[in-house]
């Protein structure tokens, strides 16, 4: 028999880091479940804005929640409204006014190869009746032009309104799920039909990385080598003034 692993525990310390950043000697399972929650309200209250992840540090007097999104205007609001809301909700309904939130909203440059974001379009699209054969196929396909190694999608339940549930697949390059070095993203989410929950399962294999990837970093880093490339750019087509 085989068993299964997530694959990012399986690769947890060797190219991966903790989303959550605390420690306690009591109360670990008050955090734990304080935590949980902010992060299923986020999800929910923000399923538009498609967040990629949720990091959270804890000190002795504040709460940092780092969230990267794909359409991080959502959750901003106008003028930055939206921020201050946020804070003072989550210090009232989950924190008891204990701990102050600090929230840092980070841009996902590439939402086409987080499997997070694809697994959540995928889910809008079964929920508006699209045909799922149709959205595995354009999923994978777009997964591919966007740059990824490999790329893997898989559907379970109802499909179609059918009586028997069952599972399809869909997958294009390579995903190598027990090499360690390899860099495989993965996000399960559910859709909610009128038949029923809908499973989706992405896997999206973006290379091998020799060393740490810290995800929050790691979209800031991309920020700036694009605002850099923009620079570069400008600065080819600037016409020189005459002396």
């Amino acid at each position: 028999m085989g068993h299964k692993v997530h694959p990012k525990a399986h690769r947890m310390q060797v190219i991966y880091t903790w989303d959550s950043r605390w420690y306690a000697k009591k109360d670990y399972a008050k955090f734990a479940e304080q935590e949980n929650k902010i992060r299923d309200f986020l999800s929910k209250k923000f399923k538009e804005a498609h967040i990629d992840a949720v990091g959270i540090e804890r000190g002795p007097k504040e709460l940092t929640v780092n969230i990267a999104a794909a359409k991080p205007g959502i959750i901003i609001g106008r003028a930055g409204k939206g921020l201050e809301d946020l804070k003072k909700e989550l210090e009232k309904k989950y924190l008891q006014m204990s701990l102050r939130v600090k929230l840092n909203i980070k841009e996902v440059t590439s939402p086409a190869l987080s499997a997070q974001v694809i697994a959540q379009t995928m889910v809008a699209d079964i929920e508006k009746r699209i045909p799922f054969r149709r959205v595995m196929k354009q999923t994978v396909e777009r997964v591919m032009k966007a740059g990824a190694k490999g790329v893997k999608v898989v559907m379970a339940g109802r499909l179609n309104g059918v009586e028997i549930a069952r599972r399809e697949k869909i997958a294009a390059g390579t995903v190598p799920l027990i090499t360690l070095r390899s860099d495989v993203d993965y996000a399960l989410c559910e859709a909610q039909t009128l038949y029923g929950k809908i499973g989706v399962k992405v896997w999206v294999c973006h290379g091998k990385v020799f060393g740490r990837k810290e995800k929050f970093a790691e979209v800031e880093n991309k920020k700036e080598e694009t605002n850099k490339e923009e620079k570069k750019v400008v600065k080819k087509f600037v016409p020189r003034t005459a002396k």
